[in-house]
């Protein structure tokens, strides 16, 4: 099968073009958000193509996976041609959240398939045809050792994503362990915070590098308020690293008990970050369970399998 994907969410497309396809990315002579092409940070197969845009009509498109609402009139105006297509929503819904209506919601052509079952149920899908395909993240490997008693969180652009991300929160957790932050337009970030709490930033590593060094760290922490389910936080569990996240959107669903340490109050999570980052053998066992969690609910091949079901089941239908 042939599918036309756009490079909007590196981590999700890295699982995403793991299948037995051919993958067909844009790209404009910009490398913008509409044609980035193929991914710099992470490890990509060849199975992925980069196709000019203006080129695009030139190719055989089985299908076309959406992730932003513009990119079905961008698939049609490419392609000359209308092709069967399905759309993936990988964000918690925004504004008035209980009223917050998909842009699909009056369509009921293209499946809607949302990340999360906390999304399927905070979103106003209306009629689109609706179903849930969790995350399936590509296996690090356990590579925990803790050495460092420090905790780490990753956040692509902390300072604009201020409360979504809890940025704001990060002086608390720097006061109780030393932190490191990793991510995308990090350099910032202390500047910006002005508290006390030690508090380093390692930016724009490729994703390899990033799972060594963050492996390194005690403990993970996942400060995010209002987000579908960081794939970060799947990695870190996979790598091994006990976890402390916000109980928000799906990470209660995802992070067990004996994995790490999930609430709403964050003197509770606060202490948590200490007790892990002074007690070694504890964070150990709580990130092997975090570990043996990640590989039964996220395993690659259960999102990869689901995925060709849905996509055989759209080409076919269209047929």
């Amino acid at each position: 099968m042939r599918i036309l994907v756009w490079h909007v969410h590196g981590a999700w497309t890295t699982s995403f073009v793991q299948g037995g396809h051919e993958y067909l990315v844009p790209v404009t002579p910009d490398r913008g958000p509409d044609g980035r092409g193929r991914a710099v940070t992470y490890p990509w197969p060849e199975s992925v193509r980069e196709v000019p845009y203006d080129r695009l009509a030139g190719e055989e498109v089985d299908v076309a996976v959406y992730q932003r609402p513009h990119e079905i009139e961008l698939a049609r105006r490419w392609l000359r041609r209308t092709v069967p297509g399905v759309y993936v929503e990988h964000n918690t819904p925004a504004g008035d959240v209980p009223r917050t209506r998909h842009p699909l919601a009056d369509r009921d052509d293209i499946p809607l398939v949302h990340v999360t079952h906390f999304n399927a149920l905070f979103w106003d899908s209306g009629r689109a045809p609706t179903r849930v395909i969790e995350h399936g993240v590509v296996d690090p490997g356990h590579r925990y050792t803790g050495e460092l008693p420090r905790a780490g969180v990753v956040i692509n652009e902390p300072i604009r994503r201020w409360r979504v991300a809890g940025t704001d929160l990060l002086p608390a957790f720097a006061a109780a362990a030393p932190l490191d932050v990793f991510g995308m337009r990090v350099t910032g970030l202390p500047a910006a915070l002005g508290r006390a709490g030690e508090l380093r930033v390692h930016e724009d590593l490729p994703q390899r590098v990033m799972h060594e060094r963050l492996a390194r760290r005690r403990v993970y922490l996942h400060p995010y308020r209002w987000t579908s389910l960081g794939l970060a936080l799947i990695e870190a569990m996979l790598l091994g690293m006990p976890v402390v996240a916000l109980a928000a959107t799906e990470a209660v669903e995802a992070v067990p008990p004996e994995a790490g340490v999930v609430s709403t109050r964050l003197p509770v999570l606060v202490e948590a970050v200490r007790e892990f980052t002074a007690d070694p053998e504890l964070a150990a066992r709580a990130g092997k369970a975090a570990r043996a969690a990640a590989l039964a609910r996220y395993g690659l091949g259960r999102f990869l399998a689901e995925w060709d079901r849905l996509l055989e089941e759209v080409v076919r239908a269209a047929r």
